[in-house]
């Protein structure tokens, strides 16, 4: 389908957390980033001093097969408009990369606990940083009224569920 690729290395994975690919109650769940073992310790050397990480990683679940570029109602829900592909923040993309803001709780080792990570148990990290707030989007966000509305359940705990 497309004309050139590029290889990514895998610098750590996600251990534990979510596990059912679920579109939403992704709050307060605790998870694991653990780097791989030829990645050095020491690159996490002043990490902790740090609330929030900017983890990208790969939908290692999902398929080339499930590539969807076309317009289509977000979760197929009419009332949605439908929007291209590439407006779509799902495993449907080309890439199949998702980007993160977990909390960092703590750093034991080669191991990051975050909370807060929508990335599945066994997940690929392709890359991670801490949250600059300084690169963060600064101006105002604008965005129309279905992402509010599609996500209104996607921070909410599970033991919130209806």
């Amino acid at each position: 389908m497309f004309d050139e690729y590029i290889q990514v290395p895998v610098i750590a994975k996600v251990v534990g957390g979510h596990k059912d690919r679920l579109d939403d109650y992704k709050g307060d769940v605790t998870s694991i980033i653990r780097l791989v073992p030829n990645i050095p310790e020491d690159a996490l050397q002043g990490i902790e001093e740090f609330s929030h990480l900017e983890v990208i990683w790969h939908f290692s679940l999902g398929s080339d097969n499930d590539i969807e570029l076309e317009p289509r109602s977000p979760r197929g829900n009419p009332d949605w408009p439908a929007t291209g592909g590439l407006v779509h923040r799902n495993h449907r993309r080309p890439a199949r990369i998702g980007v993160s803001y977990p909390r960092l709780l703590q750093v034991e080792g080669r191991d990051l606990y975050v909370a807060d990570l929508d990335a599945d148990d066994g997940t690929p990290v392709i890359d991670l940083a801490p949250a600059f707030r300084e690169m963060l989007p600064r101006n105002p966000i604008h965005q129309p009224s279905w992402p509010t509305d599609m996500l209104q359940n996607y921070w909410k705990r599970a033991d919130e569920r209806p």
